[in-house]
């Protein structure tokens, strides 16, 4: 059979994909292109008049600027984006059948607090940026020797003082959610002594702990920091070597749905295959969530329409409107991407970033919306208040409370948050260029995989991450936070 070298997705669009570089006077679905077309972008199908809609995914990704030639390519020079501001919406649900119930499980750790975690790591947290080094210094120099507990780590971050506001409270509830994560057998919450964010405020929001999982140090007041640090992580790591490995129920795994360094493939195939493995591990009783919602932007009334209750669709007009706010706040356009990265692979318009960004999240009943630093408190899918700046996505993730993150790239990165980064590749050729960064390649569905075979490969990788397998960013190292600020520094 010959290869396939282009893609209508929809039989509603007005233009197709290019699946390889395609030369001018190329015949492709009967039209004679009119120019070079590259890998991933879009040529159109038909003529497309002055301020028409430009259709893929079935649905508008911004007007023509301009008349467009049948067989043209379609990019930056002639589409544009018909986004504008704050919308008003209507609650008409379309909810989905709901699923059968499966049964599975992995093996993970069981935490006093009834929660399961996936790892036994020993984490180091400074409530301030003041003590990173010190933080940077213990998490070097200390050597684990117990079996069964799997390293320290430390999340540093430039906060904790200097900070009003919201901000000062999001790093707060950020930081004790991290503190809370049940991948952390241990943690040491490390203070220097004068910050805003002092030990007695921050444990109020961390809430009630159990005193043999986390413990405290305040810098200043001890005579050697790095010695006395040692010392707690030794109680800590003894405390952690307790816990063991035991099947637990696939209705106990939280996974993050994420995308970042998107190509024109992005929304063809990892993209869909993360939403085809959210509506399996639905089906187990578990839990997904997604963020970035200035990448939900366009395609939002897709996800509100599968809100469970006239409740949570509020919610979720209030997060989508919300997020423009705070863009209009600050003088800038709603529509103010993709970023050029994302142009160079294909993607043209915030509209059409968003079609296939929300495609992560399946075809799932949405279950709660969250605010930023909320915690995941129902099974389902659920959104997650957040910009799509992929280290802060990764951390709000991590902190609502996901186990791992699946984070689909068609262009790579190596970057790694502090739950496991499972790196999802859009195209082939990228899976077997950078092996050291991708964990698992969806271009197999350009080349005969079906969504099923593909989405029970992809649960299968999931399940062995969380049994223990480490992903490539762990491998690399790559573990940091990036807390979400809006407002003064003093």
């Amino acid at each position: 059979m010959d290869k396939i070298k282009f893609l209508k997705i929809n039989p509603l669009d007005n233009v197709a994909i290019a699946l390889e570089d395609l030369p001018k006077d190329f015949v492709a679905n009967g039209i004679r292109l009119k120019e070079d077309i590259l890998r991933g972008h879009k040529y159109s199908l038909t003529a497309i008049t002055d301020k028409s809609p430009v259709v893929k995914y079935g649905y508008p990704i911004g007007v023509a600027k301009g008349d467009i030639e049948a067989g043209a390519w379609v990019h930056s020079h002639n589409l544009k984006s018909a986004l504008g501001g704050l919308e008003e919406y209507n609650y008409t649900p379309k909810l989905p059948p709901t699923p059968v119930p499966a049964e599975g499980s992995f093996n993970g750790y069981q935490r006093s607090d009834g929660e399961v975690g996936i790892r036994n790591e020993l984490w180091i947290i400074p409530t301030v940026g003041c003590v990173n080094k010190t933080a940077e210094l213990l998490a070097r120099d200390y050597k684990i020797t117990a079996p069964g507990v799997d390293g320290v780590f430390v999340f540093t971050h430039p906060y904790g003082c200097s900070q009003l506001g919201e901000d000062h409270e999001t790093t707060q509830h950020i930081l004790a959610n991290l503190v809370r994560h049940p991948n952390a057998g241990g943690v040491l919450v490390l203070g220097l002594g004068c910050e805003n964010n002092t030990l007695e405020s921050f444990k109020k929001v961390i809430g009630e702990i159990d005193p043999e999982r986390v413990k405290f140090m305040v810098t200043q007041e001890v005579s050697d920091e790095i010695a006395s640090g040692k010392i707690i992580l030794n109680e800590l790591e003894k405390h952690a070597a307790k816990a063991k490995r035991t099947p637990c129920p696939l209705s106990k795994l939280k996974v993050g749905l994420k995308c970042g360094g998107s190509d024109g493939f992005s929304g063809i195939t990892a993209n869909p295959l993360l939403g085809s493995f959210s509506d399996m591990l639905i089906e187990y009783g578990g839990t997904s969530v997604l963020t970035e919602v200035p990448e939900m932007f366009g395609a939002e009334t897709i996800l509100m329409e599968r809100c469970r209750s006239k409740k949570i669709f509020d919610k979720c007009v209030d997060m989508v409107n919300g997020f423009k706010e705070y863009f209009i706040s600050h003088n800038q356009v709603v529509y103010e991407n993709p970023s050029p990265g994302n142009k160079e692979g294909g993607i043209t318009t915030l509209e059409e970033k968003s079609l296939g960004c929300t495609q992560k999240g399946g075809a799932g009943i949405v279950e709660d919306v969250l605010d930023h630093t909320e915690r995941l408190k129902r099974p389902g899918l659920n959104l997650l208040s957040g910009p799509g700046n992929d280290i802060v996505a990764v951390t709000a993730l991590a902190a609502a409370g996901a186990h791992m993150v699946l984070f689909t790239t068609g262009r790579g990165t190596p970057l790694g948050g502090p739950a496991p980064t499972i790196k999802v590749s859009t195209n082939n050729e990228l899976a077997e260029f950078k092996k050291n960064w991708i964990d698992f390649n969806a271009g197999t569905l350009l080349t005969g995989e079906t969504m099923p075979e593909a989405t029970q490969r992809l649960m299968k990788r999931v399940i062995a991450t969380a049994n223990g397998e480490a992903t490539c960013s762990e491998k690399n190292g790559y573990r940091e936070i990036a807390i979400f600020k809006d407002g003064v520094t003093l």
